[in-house]
């Protein structure tokens, strides 16, 4: 077998000549050596310049535990751009970290995780029956805290880099062209099938819209019985009480008598919370929505079980969420504008309710009427008259309550 033949220098550092070929030399980033060859000068210097040569990887870092590395990170995030992380984040990164991420791959090491650990994750996420933003939501610090690890050189590689999860986000998830709200014999038969003792939680969010996060941080003090009014002045978001998302959210709405009725007797502290757990603790929103709210959307035919490594789970478009958008839908259809359902719900611009909404409302659009003539002056002319014979929708009174004489209201009787 013949010698391998020697390295001759170049006069070029790293490119070297081995008979008729050149040969670059480098590093990669765990720090060893490599070498790649090239048929002429002119492709050796190519090959030197688009080697990417990584900073060579701590070792110490990538054998440590993913649990230790995590604690240590969030302390020290400060965000992926130069705006920072607003703290609210951080709070939010540190609870999915310690309630999923931790639990789920604290025992790998830092370079062991692949892009198969991060699926079979998502995968254990969406098991509990959350929606794909919610599971994304998640992942964010995870993808976040592997992206700072690569870029250390904690790890080789980031395994988070080009990898998508299946759980991938739909389009009723982001074009409010997807918004879907429940007919009201869905809803009724939405209410009917969820157990008692959160009946009147889940028929409070249909006849106000609140937002969940508004919901669960709803406290006696805000509730004016005797004008059946209540201030909404607060949410609990990313695991601590704010103001809410707007400075449109801070507003006043009003409860149906039923609604007043039935919490009238469960009155406590002024400061407590109006709806707890049956242990007296804060709602946890994802909780209650996998165990109350899709099975009871299922049990109503608005989803289906779905078999699960560990049994099954309820899916379902229905959510929290949904609530919000049914209730939207049901003031337009008695006869509120624009504006009033944009105060109601707390928007910022009646354009944006207009433009979320009205998409729902097209099973509820007028015939024409039977002389209208195309280019004709006519019944352009009786169009108009016969539109201005209803009385103004800018007329009704923003504070009146449509829901007392909605269909919706068989429902809310029955809790």
């Amino acid at each position: 077998m013949p010698a391998t033949r020697p390295l001759l220098r170049t006069g070029e550092p790293g490119i070297f000549k081995r008979g008729n070929r050149y040969v670059v030399i480098y590093r990669d980033g765990l720090g060893r050596q490599r070498k790649q060859s090239a048929r002429t000068m002119k492709e050796a210097r190519d090959l030197k310049a688009s080697v990417r040569v990584e900073p060579v990887m701590d070792a110490a870092a990538s054998r440590e535990r993913f649990r230790t590395y995590a604690l240590r990170w969030i302390d020290n995030y400060a965000g992926r751009s130069g705006r920072g992380v607003r703290e609210e984040t951080r709070t939010r990164y540190r609870r999915d970290l310690e309630r999923d991420a931790i639990p789920f791959l604290g025992n790998l090491q830092m370079g062991q995780i692949r892009q198969k650990h991060l699926s079979e994750f998502a995968d254990h996420i969406a098991g509990r029956g959350l929606e794909a933003a919610s599971v994304r939501g998640v992942l964010a610090p995870v993808k976040a805290l592997l992206a700072d690890a690569f870029a250390a050189g904690d790890i080789r590689a980031n395994p988070a880099s080009g990898w998508r999860t299946r759980h991938t986000l739909r389009s009723q998830d982001v074009t409010s062209d997807a918004v879907k709200a429940l007919t009201e014999t869905q809803l009724e038969v939405v209410l009917r099938e969820i157990p008692e003792e959160w009946r009147l939680f889940y028929t409070l969010l249909a006849q106000t819209g609140l937002r969940i996060s508004e919901a669960i941080e709803l406290r006696w003090k805000d509730i004016d019985f005797g004008s059946r009014r209540v201030q909404i002045a607060r949410r609990f978001y990313e695991g601590r009480v704010a103001p809410p998302k707007t400075k449109y959210g801070r507003r006043t709405i009003k409860l149906s008598q039923d609604v007043a009725r039935a919490l009238w007797p469960l009155q406590g502290d002024p400061d407590g919370l109006v709806f707890t757990t049956t242990t007296g603790q804060r709602v946890d929103q994802s909780n209650v929505m996998s165990r109350v709210l899709k099975p009871a959307a299922v049990r109503a035919g608005v989803g289906k079980w779905i078999k699960t490594p560990g049994g099954k789970r309820a899916e379902s478009w229905v959510g929290h969420h949904t609530f919000r958008h049914t209730c939207a839908t049901l003031l337009f259809k008695n006869g509120w504008n624009a504006k009033q359902v944009q105060v109601w719900l707390g928007h910022h611009s009646p354009a944006f309710t207009l433009e979320t909404y009205v998409h729902l409302l097209t099973d509820d659009l007028p015939e024409l009427p039977d002389s209208f003539v195309m280019g004709g002056n006519k019944g352009a002319t009786q169009g108009a008259e016969t539109a201005g014979e209803s009385p103004s929708l800018m007329e009704t009174n923003c504070e009146a309550n449509p829901h007392e004489t909605a269909v919706l209201l068989g429902a809310v009787r029955s809790v």
